[in-house]
């Protein structure tokens, strides 16, 4: 018999030679198998779903069409079946290439954690824990296995402690129970455990274990006796599809061996083997497998009914097994699995021991009986991994009709009935209920997605990183620099700090100590790869990792309170800048934008996107143009009607993707361009903008020549440019959308007439700050798809008062009549403590939200936040609502008095973007700096 301790020191005197290294296009080397399976091996679960051989072809006849076809039987694919015949949709078939749960389903560890940082994914684990625990039971009459064992986080250090503490705060306002324990109290509840280098844990008494062969098997039933049907043994050889008369692909059929069903809707379900799938209609599906592992224990005396255990410090997880254990985790060297096989079904791969052995370290170093106990069995089979440690979901943006429901890291079985039920909602009514943005195929650009590298990369530091506390500022190290702008040099030796968004390098903020350029990507020294050293970047973001104020706090502050005394540059390259053309141009701008946007050309309005169900999939600008001859980039060629949009660019693949899926479901004549890496952009803020700008500009810029939300194209030392008097920070200021030849002469000549009102660079660190502390929406952050602009303090941007109609205008009609049952409230506090969103909002000592987004208010000297707080009663949420209640934020278990604010405690009156200021504001300024 084999045991632990003596594996671990087998492997540490005589390590096996590594698994040969292989060379993708771009040289970097990484381990990699091309395996297939090897022998059979048990699995810690009484029942899987394998039958004996002999029956070959569909398990069920196929019908000839079908509403929705789901390819994939593991636990996704029951789900979202499950769901869809719930909702209704009963003409539903799934169709498994072998049997249900046969890929990675059946050997996956099964293990439900109620606590994440992110309020979505607490809702979507709730949901699973309902139908698994019990829905299905009430239903079917089936046990799916669930055991109710709980949950038991360990922290080797405050940082990881105050991780747990925000996420206990969170867990309040759902109604999650949870406990921070001391060592002590965590070894009279887990009396095997090691608790000599613990700083605490958390405890979640209501967490458990799912058994994938009785989930998916009682999802099937219920589903099918609903009017589902399930098929197996049917493997998809190919996806066919149309193209309609506007030029959109869309799905048309599925073909098997056994015959063709017509459909309207695919969904990829098909984990590991889903970027196949998608080949075959033309869908790029940026997902990698990998070799994942874990360990199964023999008897050990005394680990029965305890809690599961995530020790993410040592980077391993325990899975309660009856009377054993499973030991797994996330290693920095994982396997990838480049060559995957059609024929893995029930399959494994041999364990490689020099990978795992950390695993086990950790696992003996936390319940130390571990080293004498022997080893029942091995499991490592593959799973597929993305860029961002997040799911694929959603409609496919090359095809209309293929949904995503794959590429789960690992994490299908806990997640999978809420993804389920958001992917069922999906396909009947066009868009989820939840916010799910944070896992829809948008969120990539188009770009990247078929890029292997960035996939390759970014896939292994999101797995090497799953178990690395969530910092509020963390960014990535892979795959940087792969779109950047014309300011990237200048900016990068002037000590530009830059965060990666959709692709993006933006400014963060600015070092005062030189240049800390991203490098290339070092594996953090994994397969041979030697890590990069001295790397300031990394350093810089190191010192980061806090859930306190960062040490350069002061510099962040120096640039916002430059921009609300002085000047400040900021460069906002990154956004996404379309134009909206074509014959249907406005019937579109009316129909698409909640604002209305069609005023006089040279008018600039801030708006809204809608859903049906009046929830805010974007928020961005719209400007009219004047028609006449292309002058590109700066003008498109527009015969009549047309329009300039500008968008976070983030967000800007979702926000195109919207704008095409309505003009397709309308079926309207128009033409959407993307001009987006033509052209830079700089904004230039503050109450000395205008004296900066009025030197380089050839246009008038008093506020009668050049009012607010008006623009026009000028020159700028000889560069034509598209001027904007706009603002995001709650200052008198202009952008300047320059071709991208013309940026550094542009910038240049804007930082020289700067330099006498000490005009500096300021990043994006900056415009978080300024911007909460005016009151401005971050879409994503205080702004989602289950936002309304009612319920977001935004109504101004919807043109209710006028009989156009719009996307959402009868959701919102309705909601304003029957009253707001939740709507946004800024708090500020007088405590200097940080806080950056999920902290528990209570009134009167009930919970009724968590903030959304949180910053620091340099100007008003306050921290301030922002969350959607709801009645408990069910009750509207009114003015009077908020005047009345007492409010605390809870942070980490710590509750602060709150004030709440009806309006924006900065400028309620708008006078700053308007370019009023007091009349000695400028001397009072310059005498305090002095």
């Amino acid at each position: 018999m084999a045991f632990l301790g003596t594996a671990v020191r087998k492997v540490a005197s005589c390590r096996p030679a590594l698994s040969p290294l292989c060379r993708s296009a771009t040289t970097s080397r990484r381990y990699s198998s091309s395996s297939e399976p090897t022998t059979e091996k048990s699995v810690p679960y009484e029942n899987v779903l394998k039958v004996e051989e002999g029956g070959s072809g569909p398990t069920k006849p196929l019908p000839k069409s079908a509403e929705a076809v789901v390819i994939g039987g593991g636990s996704l694919g029951c789900q979202t079946v499950y769901h869809l015949a719930k909702m209704g949709m009963t003409n539903v078939v799934l169709l498994e290439r072998d049997r249900l749960t046969a890929g990675t389903t059946w050997h996956t560890a099964g293990l439900l954690w109620q606590l994440r940082p992110s309020d979505v994914e607490v809702e979507l684990l709730a949901h699973t824990r309902q139908v698994i625990s019990h829905d299905l039971e009430q239903e079917t009459g089936l046990e799916t296995g669930w055991i109710q064992n709980g949950g038991l986080f360990i922290a080797s250090n405050k940082q990881r402690l105050d991780e747990y503490k925000r996420l206990m705060s969170l867990g309040k306002v759902y109604g999650i129970e949870s406990h921070v324990l001391s060592p002590a109290e965590t070894k009279d509840l887990y009396p095997l455990m090691n608790v000599d280098d613990l700083y605490g844990t958390l405890y979640v008494p209501k967490d458990g274990t799912m058994d994938p062969a009785g989930t998916c098997t009682t999802l099937s039933r219920a589903a099918t006796a609903r009017g589902a049907t399930v098929i197996e043994n049917c493997p998809v050889t190919g996806i066919q599809v149309s193209t309609d008369d506007m030029g959109v692909k869309r799905v048309k059929a599925v073909e098997t061996f056994h015959g063709t069903i017509q459909t309207p809707v695919v969904v990829n379900c098909a984990g590991v083997w889903a970027a196949k799938l998608g080949e075959m209609a033309g869908v790029k599906v940026p997902l990698v497998a990998m070799h994942h592992a874990y360990v199964v224990t023999e008897r050990i005396e005394g680990i029965q009914n305890m809690p599961n255990v995530r020790d993410h410090d040592a980077s391993v997880y325990l899975r309660l097994q009856g009377d054993a254990l499973s030991v797994g985790g996330y290693e920095q060297n994982p396997v990838f699995w480049d060559k995957v096989s059609d024929k893995f079904a029930f399959s494994l791969f041999d364990l490689d021991w020099d990978v795992f052995m950390q695993h086990i370290e950790g696992a003996i170093n936390r319940v130390p009986a571990l080293e004498q106990t022997g080893i029942k069995s091995t499991v490592c089979g593959p799973e597929s991994f993305t860029a961002d440690h997040k799911p694929l979901m959603g409609e496919a943006p090359e095809v209309r009709g293929f949904f995503l429901g794959c590429g789960f890291n690992s994490a299908g079985m806990m997640l999978g009935g809420g993804c389920g039920r958001e992917l069922a909602h999906w396909i009947i009514h066009g868009r989820p209920e939840k916010d799910m943005y944070g896992y829809d195929i948008r969120r990539f650009h188009h770009s990247l997605t078929d890029n292997n590298k960035w996939i390759r990369e970014r896939s292994h530091e999101s797995y090497a990183k799953n178990y690395s506390v969530v910092f509020p500022f963390d960014e990535p190290l892979a795959s940087r620099n792969m779109r950047t702008d014309p300011f990237h040099k200048v900016l990068t030796e002037q000590g530009c700090v830059f965060q990666e968004r959709h692709g993006w390098e933006r400014p963060g903020w600015f070092n005062q100590d030189g240049a800390a350029p991203v490098l290339d990507y070092d594996w953090y020294g994994a397969y041979d790869i030697s890590k990069n050293q001295n790397y300031k970047y990394n350093e810089l973001l190191g010192k980061e990792y806090t859930f306190d104020y960062p040490p350069h706090h002061h510099v962040i502050k120096n640039e916002c309170l430059s921009c609300r005394h002085g000047v400040s540059v900021f460069n906002m390259s990154y956004f996404g800048k379309f134009y909206l053309t074509g014959p249907d141009a406005k019937k579109a701008a009316d129909w698409l934008f909640s604002a209305d946007v069609n005023k006089i050309p040279g008018s600039t309005v801030y708006t809204c996107m809608l859903n049906k169900r009046g929830g805010s999939e974007a928020d961005l600008t719209v400007s009219r143009l004047e028609a006449g001859a292309a002058n590109l980039p700066l003008a498109p060629e527009a015969n009549g009607d047309a329009y300039y949009l500008a968008i976070g660019g983030g967000v800007a693949e979702h926000n195109w993707n919207h704008i095409k899926t309505v003009l397709q479901d309308e079926g309207l004549n128009c033409q959407l361009t993307d001009y987006s890496e033509d052209m830079g952009m700089i904004s230039i803020q503050g109450p000395k903008s205008r004296e900066v700008l009025q030197e380089i500009l050839d246009t008038d810029l008093s506020n009668e020549a050049f009012p607010f939300s008006t623009h026009k194209v000028c020159n700028a030392v000889g560069h034509k440019v598209r001027a904007m008097r706009l603002s995001f920070v709650g200052e008198l200021g202009w952008e300047l959308h320059i071709p991208k030849d013309s940026c550094l002469p542009v910038y240049q000549a804007v930082m020289a007439a700067g330099a006498k009102h000490s005009i500096i660079n300021a990043g994006y660190r900056a415009i978080d700050s300024l911007s909460i502390e005016k009151g401005y929406r971050h879409w994503h952050a205080d702004l989602r798809p289950d936002d309304t602009p009612l319920e977001a303090g935004l109504a101004f941007t919807c043109k209710m008062k006028s009989t156009i109609p719009f996307l959402g205008r009868a959701s919102l009609e309705k909601q304003k009549a029957e009253g707001l049952r939740r709507r946004i409230v800024c708090f500020t506090i007088d405590e200097k403590v940080p806080m950056f969103g999920l902290e528990a909002i209570f009134r009167n000592g009930v919970p009724v939200g968590h903030l959304r987004r949180s910053d620091y208010g340099f100007f008003i000297d306050k921290q301030i936040g922002y969350g959607y707080i709801r009645n408990p009663d069910g009750g509207v949420v009114n003015a009077d609502f908020i005047k009345s209640g007492k409010f605390t934020l809870e942070r980490m278990g710590v509750v602060y008095e709150a004030k709440p604010h009806l309006k924006s405690p900065f400028d309620p009156s708008n006078n700053r973007v308007k370019g009023i200021y007091p009349d000695n504001y400028h001397n009072v300024y310059k005498a305090n700096a002095q």
